[in-house]
């Protein structure tokens, strides 16, 4: 008969969700070495061990890949409960885990901001990650809400837009383009560019419209994070596309400046995503008709 505690399996989900110890200990507010015991007597009790070590990376057993799987589902089935009790003690208390995708980080915080004001007692936790990283909080059921661009066909989840994302093309003042009032596509198939990588909202987007125009863009550098561009395109190394969102201080100082390119700005769109069985809890039901009702009405 197993006699694990429940914390031992929650600790065991965190670790082998991110495989990575100190992740874990992050997230659960405890030390790595508190994380690394409680493990230790899980497998104890188990009778097998659940991770294995290869150089620096650790990676689940067979016996570990078997208990992930209920691990999550119970894990899934606590996050059901706290829901079903914050709805019950009502918006006075609660707590709201929120995923978004690095660019949207630009304007989260302010909108969090203003809905704290609303809710003070709400505990957010907020998670800033590339895009397959939310996809996989969306699919790990990790997080109560996400805030991204155009969430994939196909999968479990719920979306609706709330808020406008403008593409533009932007560039370092001294580069020749920037002296030009008007920008002819045609013109950026002779120019370097720094993009995002692949797998990214704006990097889709970017080849989507390179490709209905029949230009291959010419991609000198790929980087992981909007700040790497806007630091590579003020240094001249080529033009970039980036959310509209994310370059405003850069804009309002004139490090930057966005060129007038025919068939730009692209415009997209924030969604906020959630799967479709998801009881959402009564903040997060709560945020998610904050970010419909209130953005509707605010000029982008």
């Amino acid at each position: 008969m197993l006699h694990f505690t429940l914390r031992q399996l929650q600790v065991f989900e965190k670790v082998a969700n991110h495989l990575n110890y100190s992740r874990a200990a992050e997230e659960l507010y405890l030390s790595q070495p508190a994380v690394s015991m409680q493990i230790k007597q899980l497998e104890e009790h188990v009778g097998l061990p659940l991770f294995e070590q290869m150089g620096k990376k650790i990676f689940l057993t067979a016996a570990g890949k078997e208990l992930f799987h209920y691990a999550r589902n119970i894990a899934q089935q606590i996050g059901e409960i706290e829901a079903m009790f914050d709805q019950m003690k009502g918006l006075g208390h609660g707590k709201l885990t929120l995923s978004v995708v690095n660019t949207a980080n630009y304007f989260t915080p302010q909108l969090l901001a203003d809905f704290c004001r609303l809710h003070p007692n709400i505990n957010v936790i907020l998670q800033v990650a590339n895009r397959d990283a939310v996809l996989k909080h969306l699919a790990d059921n990790s997080t109560d809400l996400a805030i991204m661009g155009q969430p994939p066909a196909g999968l479990d989840i719920s979306s609706k837009k709330f808020m406008d994302n403008p593409l533009v093309v932007i560039a370092a003042p001294t580069h020749p383009l920037a002296k030009l009032k008007r920008v002819k596509f045609a013109q950026l198939a002779e120019q370097s560019f720094l993009s995002r990588e692949q797998g990214s909202g704006t990097r889709s987007a970017m080849e989507r419209v390179f490709a209905q125009h029949h230009i291959h863009p010419r991609i000198n550098m790929e980087m992981e994070t909007n700040e790497a561009i806007k630091q590579a395109v003020q240094a001249g190394l080529g033009l970039g596309i980036l959310s509209l969102h994310s370059i405003e201080l850069e804009l309002e100082t004139k490090r930057l400046v966005m060129l007038n390119v025919e068939h730009f700005p692209l415009l997209r769109h924030w969604f906020v995503a959630h799967r479709n069985t998801k009881r959402l809890s009564s903040a997060a039901l709560a945020f998610k008709e904050f970010l419909l009702a209130e953005q509707q009405h605010k000029p982008q």
